[in-house]
């Protein structure tokens, strides 16, 4: 008998947003971030699924059917190696080239005296985000763009023509693999759009680790100043990205912004005063973050727990997952906490054992997703991963299979648009531009007909270049 693949989605989006919504549905949602595993399991290597993004899609859709799962990206193995040659850019390994072709893509942070920012150019980013990023960052992280101020090379000119066509033919690709995991496989689209925070952005494309370190000791107050720069248009990023029916989270993964990367101190002082209002502004539009909080993030649930309920879904890499739902639980859906050296090297036992502690002790009343602690890359092996899902499916039932999603979505934002967005700072150029209309304006001596029109599409196009730049620093 052929399966309904439209009832089969609908009850897995139901399933999904119920829990999301940090609510109790028919069954506890899978919800894998499978990456490389997909490779392995489709027959792919690593290099095949990260240099060609359709091989991606198609290894994400064999394991969605394969392994019933309700919900899952697109594709999780987000840097498309294609785009990130054709940009020049200078921080990934490759496989294939500079690596093997079955290992997975690898970030490259450069020596400590060769950051991309400069100590001494804080002002520079504080005054002019946008303008910095595409004057002085990209030429240092791609070996084609040329500095300003020297001769232009075709390759520069390649470098924009190739990298802004390639990065809209590979946005443009998401909505139609979107579409066929819910026809072919019946399985949703687990998150949408892109965030992280402005000291992680500090720490990870800018200064590096050891620079923010060293900066936070020394200049704090330049480190506070530089991360509400960023704030707008990080959240300009998020929100232009974000799910537009308001149905699944921001994806924001957390990195060095917590203890033990920088002191208790500096989270408190930098770090959550200019993500917490970021957070906010974005339930206040309708929009859930997910916090993938790799590592352990235990010492700042305190903090996390002032936000407003159901604003964030919260998921658990290396924290204590009982603590966590302690702490987070009333207010937010959970999810994670099934190691991934045990989905790698322990045993199909051991994993079950795992999964029932878990579900034991956070999942009693819903609010909680499975999935692995991290993200799952190709030395998980194919037993374990069916361990997870099989015993979730048959152990993680709640006894009442009557429910519905609330028309709303469970969206009870307390604090207006107007109240949250008074909370981020205003940048001398609006986020979203990097030519201003008033200063396009001065190009024409004289409009005739409607002059909106030309500042409409005016934006709506320089729209375009700041996407590529501000893209280039958040997703690849």
């Amino acid at each position: 008998m052929a399966i309904d693949m439209s009832q089969l989605y609908e009850e897995r989006f139901n399933r999904y947003v119920t829990a999301l919504r940090n609510g109790t549905p028919d069954k506890i949602p899978i919800r894998p971030f499978a990456a490389e595993f997909t490779a392995r399991y489709a027959g792919f290597t690593c290099q095949e699924v990260t240099h060609d993004y359709d091989l991606a899609f198609r290894a994400m859709r064999k394991c969605a059917s394969d392994f019933d799962w309700d919900a899952v990206p697109a594709s999780m193995v987000y840097v498309w190696t294609g785009l990130s040659q054709a940009i020049g850019l200078k921080y990934y390994a490759t496989p294939g080239l500079e690596i093997s072709a079955d290992t997975a893509f690898q970030f490259l942070e450069p020596p400590d005296d060769q950051s991309f920012m400069r100590a001494d150019e804080y002002d520079q980013l504080i005054e002019d985000p946008t303008g910095y990023l595409l004057n002085v960052w990209l030429p240092r992280v791609s070996k084609d763009v040329s500095p300003l101020g020297e001769p232009s090379t075709s390759q520069n000119n390649l470098s924009f023509l190739k990298g802004g066509m390639a990065m809209l033919s590979y946005f443009n690709a998401f909505g139609p693999a979107i579409d066929q995991m819910k026809t072919e496989c019946g399985t949703v689209s687990a998150i949408a759009g892109i965030f992280k925070a402005p000291l992680d952005i500090l720490g990870d494309k800018l200064r590096g680790y050891m620079g923010l370190t060293m900066d936070l000791l020394e200049r704090p107050e330049v480190v506070l100043k530089a991360c509400e720069a960023l704030m707008p248009h990080l959240l300009h990023v998020a929100l232009t990205t974000a799910d537009p029916d308001k149905n699944v989270p921001v994806g924001f993964w957390m990195h060095r912004g917590g203890v033990p990367f920088v002191k208790q101190e500096h989270f408190d002082t930098v770090n959550w005063p200019t993500l917490k209002p970021i957070i906010e502004a974005l339930w206040a539009h309708g929009h859930q973050t997910m916090f993938y909080a790799e590592g352990n993030w235990d010492a700042h649930l305190d903090a996390f727990a002032e936000l407003e309920e159901n604003s964030i879904l919260y998921h658990v890499d290396q924290g204590d997952i009982a603590e966590v739902h302690r702490v987070l639980g009333k207010k937010f859906c959970i999810s994670g906490g099934i190691p991934n050296a045990m989905l790698s090297y322990g045993t199909p036992d051991e994993v079950r054992a795992r999964c029932k502690e878990v579900i034991d002790a956070v999942a009693g009343d819903g609010g909680y997703i499975m999935d692995a602690s991290a993200i799952i890359q190709n030395d998980a092996t194919v037993e374990n991963m069916k361990a997870m899902t099989e015993f979730t499916r048959d152990y993680g039932v709640y006894s009442s299979s009557s429910y519905t999603v609330p028309e709303n979505r469970g969206l009870n934002p307390s604090i207006t648009i107007d109240d949250a967005m008074a909370k981020i700072p205003v940048p001398a150029l609006k986020a979203g531009a990097c030519v201003s209309w008033e200063q396009k304006r001065k190009d024409f001596k004289k409009i005739q007909g409607d002059e909106h029109i030309f500042e409409r599409i005016w934006d709506n196009v320089d729209a375009l270049a700041n996407m590529y730049v501000w893209q280039c620093l958040l997703s690849f």
